[in-house]
């Protein structure tokens, strides 16, 4: 699928935090001492799994940023499928360069696909309900961005960004206001016209009750297909509807078809195993 880069000053940050933390005081030691100053090199990068690219602005950074006479040709586009083999880019340039950048490089494209792998996975199994995969911001402190445009580029969208972007009221606030419907009218009070509300609800009762109060979306937090078809009724189409809780694969097609609209996945953020990606020399 086509999905639109992040731009460089958000990746950047992120890409020199991480070259600064592996080169360290000193810089690479290994290369410095054993390749040659002036030797030039060739080299792919290469899936050694099946999934799915993202990622590959914040590697071809690593290896501008480390030498700016390294040159990447891509040859995969972001959110494509890729399988055992296939070469997703050549690298070319100073040896040096390529092998003190190799594996911050690979750490982001090998982290960030891994996330649009499993999102894809999810998305492929409810396709056709209507329903949407989301993420949420169970994330890696500084790399938000970049996952959550890594849930893009697997066939996702984002739910809120930060804080700030919208009011969503979980059981804790509900315990501290004493209610769910004190919680909401604190919020509307609180909340401008451009500020949307959601509620957590861990029951249908708790969902009668919100609905009787009016908000623009509710959280229907791990429920089965049967309780989630209920508050399906319920709501009958005056809120978004957004199933959350343990969703996998094997799971997220029944839970779709209860008629939600959004389903939302934190592992696919926090928990996703990388896509096995390798540098190599080839002949």
């Amino acid at each position: 699928m086509h999905v639109t880069s992040l731009p460089r000053l958000v990746i950047e940050p992120a890409v020199r935090t991480a070259l600064a933390e592996d080169l360290g005081m000193a810089g690479d030691v290994t290369s410095a001492a054993v390749i040659p100053e002036d030797h030039m090199s060739t080299v792919v990068m290469a899936a050694r799994q099946p999934g799915v690219v993202a990622g590959l602005d914040a590697a071809t950074l690593a290896f501008e940023l480390v030498d700016p006479a390294i040159s990447v040709s891509r040859h995969i586009r972001e959110g494509a499928p890729v399988g055992p083999g296939d070469v997703i880019a050549t690298i070319s340039g100073p040896s040096r360069g390529i092998l003190t950048g190799e594996r911050t490089a690979l750490n982001f494209l090998s982290h960030l696909s891994g996330i649009a792998t499993v999102t894809g996975s999810i998305v492929e199994a409810v396709v056709g309900s209507g329903a949407a995969v989301a993420c949420t911001r169970k994330t890696t402190p500084g790399l938000r961005a970049l996952e959550k445009y890594a849930v893009r580029a697997g066939g996702g969208m984002n739910h809120r960004f930060a804080l700030n972007d919208a009011m969503l009221i979980k059981d804790n606030h509900i315990v501290v206001a004493g209610s769910v419907r004190e919680a909401l009218r604190r919020a509307k009070a609180a909340a401008g016209h451009m500020l949307k509300i959601e509620i957590e609800v861990d029951t249908l009762e708790q969902l009668r009750e919100v609905m009787d109060e009016g908000v623009d979306a509710v959280l229907l937090d791990n429920m089965n297909p049967h309780q989630l078809r209920e508050a399906v009724g319920i709501v009958a189409g005056r809120a978004i509807t957004e199933a959350s809780g343990r969703i996998t694969p094997q799971t997220a097609r029944d839970i779709a078809g209860s008629g939600v609209d959004l389903i939302s996945v934190g592992w696919i953020t926090h928990s996703a195993p990388i896509l096995d990606i390798g540098l190599d020399y080839r002949d």
